[in-house]
């Protein structure tokens, strides 16, 4: 009864168009903060106001000629063919109306695939089950992923999800635009069809493997915006949320020197306690394989092989690190990992997830000749 009484006061909100008082029982689109999504918004509008006018003229001439030439007060029907002023009139009324539809429908669809003169590029890849950005203008480059606070919660039986802020709607690095810089997107995939959508930008596009999309947006408010992968991209699809912080010029500047002056830098290969270790191959085991073997390392049942136990995961860990920089058919290589990455997280397989062999395992034993280059 509640639920009907909110849809009822919504649609009366909507069409009385009450600005903030409609918010609590919103049924509309969001207008969003470029310039395309409230084009997309006046659109809507325009169409819905039409489809209503058209709706109330042919239902109201209906339900008049019914009530009014009804059989029990005498009416006879007419007899007519080929009335040619109808035949015209129900000819050209539409065809004026659905032209007056097409022209501002044309001319936003054409907006949006106008991405030139833009002001900067990013590539959006897809990947299971996270998004990957590369600042094609100043070799930016990094992974977005779930926050950890949302993938433990949930994984964890029994937790509240409601205990999380922006529960997995929150990613551990947001991607970075400043405002009133129209901004390229090229979208692809790493592995299956995935969809890129933040309704405050007014659009979602598919980033398909083996093919190039392109989309651009221009935010004309600072603020952070959020959005998810709206393709059905494997078993744990519902955990790709996106998330835009758009920061005004000087802001964004500052934001780019700090990251570019962070990429620099060389993985601290220096000795970390056990702690340290534990907690941070915890992070990193979160972010690439709870996915595929659960958060507590018992895996899929004759689909994907338990940690816990295993004696590829327990035994040497040269054969276990040897393991994952090479990769299976089923599971990629974890090569991307530095020196320091892969100390943490073999520290934490190793010695948690229901093992327990004892050692800890330092970057230095770990690292590469090339991953001080990474």
């Amino acid at each position: 009864m509640n639920k009907a009484k909110q849809l009822f006061a919504g649609l009366i909100l909507m069409a009385l168009g009450l600005g903030a008082a409609q918010a609590d029982y919103t049924l509309n689109l969001t207008k969003g903060v470029t310039k395309v999504s409230n084009d997309i918004y006046d659109l809507h509008m325009l169409i819905l106001w039409i489809c209503v006018i058209v709706g109330i003229g042919v239902f109201g001439t209906m339900f008049y000629s019914i009530y009014h030439h009804r059989k029990s007060k005498g009416h006879k029907a007419a007899q007519f063919h080929e009335n040619t002023t109808v035949e015209i009139i129900w000819t050209i009324v539409p065809t004026l109306i659905l032209i007056g539809m097409a022209i501002p429908a044309t001319k936003t669809m054409l907006e949006l695939d106008n991405v030139a003169k833009s002001d900067m590029t990013i590539q959006v890849t897809g990947r299971q089950w996270y998004w990957d950005y590369k600042y094609l203008d100043n070799d930016i480059h990094f992974e977005s992923h779930l926050d950890e606070a949302s993938e433990i919660t949930h994984r964890t039986v029994g937790a509240d999800p409601r205990s999380v802020p922006h529960y997995l709607l929150n990613v551990d690095k947001p991607l970075v635009i400043p405002v009133n810089k129209k901004v390229r997107f090229v979208l692809t995939s790493g592995d299956v069809i995935h969809s890129w959508w933040v309704p405050d930008l007014g659009w979602k596009k598919d980033a398909n493997p083996g093919f190039i999309n392109e989309a651009w947006a221009s935010v004309d408010k600072a603020g952070t915006y959020r959005g998810q992968c709206t393709e059905l991209c494997g078993r744990d699809h519902g955990f790709m949320p996106i998330v835009v912080i758009a920061m005004e010029q000087p802001d964004y500047d500052a934001w780019v020197k700090k990251t570019l002056d962070q990429q620099k830098q060389k993985p601290d290969l220096s000795d970390q306690s056990r702690e340290q270790l534990m907690a941070h191959g915890e992070s990193v085991y979160l972010k690439n394989c709870v996915g595929c073997h659960q958060i507590n390392g018992a895996g899929v049942p004759g689909l994907i092989p338990a940690l816990t136990g295993s004696a590829i995961a327990t035994g040497k860990w040269e054969s276990l690190d040897g393991f994952l920089r090479a990769g299976t058919a089923k599971m990629p290589s974890f090569s991307k990992l530095n020196g320091k990455e892969f100390a943490e997280v073999m520290t934490y397989v190793r010695n948690n997830l229901g093992n327990s062999v004892g050692d800890e395992l330092q970057p230095k034993q770990t690292a590469l000749p090339d991953d001080d280059d990474e």
